[in-house]
């Protein structure tokens, strides 16, 4: 019988996974390669950004809604791809406040990233922050903006199907 896997590798098709939604907050470089490169891989996209100037469409949570097509907020991967906008806060403490599946934001791993203030600013219990995943994606020495949008969706596959993202045999 021959392997599923070596089946796919070779062009046949994979059946499509139900659910996956991945939310890129705020319109940058990252969430650009994001949104195109998250549909192979099988997931709804949608850019939130609550400057209404940047022409994103959804500014709030509750504009996504209509943007899932039924499919739930426990299916959603959020990825916040500037933390240093001044609404970082408020976007965060809101989709906190949802049951999303997973959430992270972008920032160097040697300093503390600056939501973790701005969410204990607004009230937001500790333990609701430690759901934040910072950093996001696997470590592959990230440079540029499709690097960054590589790690981060190769980061979300493992942690939906339950893997380290370590190579093979580790």
């Amino acid at each position: 019988m021959t392997d599923p896997a070596c089946g796919v590798a070779h062009g046949a098709a994979a059946g499509a996974p139900a659910g996956r939604v991945l939310v890129a907050v705020f319109d940058s470089p990252v969430a650009a390669v994001l949104l195109r490169w998250a549909p192979e891989l099988g997931y709804r996209t949608v850019l939130l950004d609550p400057d209404p100037a940047r022409g994103a469409g959804v500014v709030t949570l509750d504009d996504l809604v209509p943007h899932l097509d039924g499919t739930d907020l426990s299916d959603a991967d959020v990825v916040v791809t500037d933390h240093h906008r001044p609404e970082l806060g408020e976007v965060l403490r809101d989709v906190l406040a949802r049951p999303v599946r997973w959430v992270g934001v972008m920032g160097n791993p040697r300093h503390e990233g600056p939501h973790v203030a701005a969410l204990a600013a607004l009230g937001v219990p500790p333990e609701e922050v430690a759901r934040v995943h910072r950093p996001i994606g696997l470590d592959i020495g990230s440079r540029s903006p499709a690097e960054i949008a590589l790690s981060t969706l190769a980061g979300l596959l493992a942690d939906r199907n339950g893997r380290s993202g370590a190579p093979h045999g580790h």
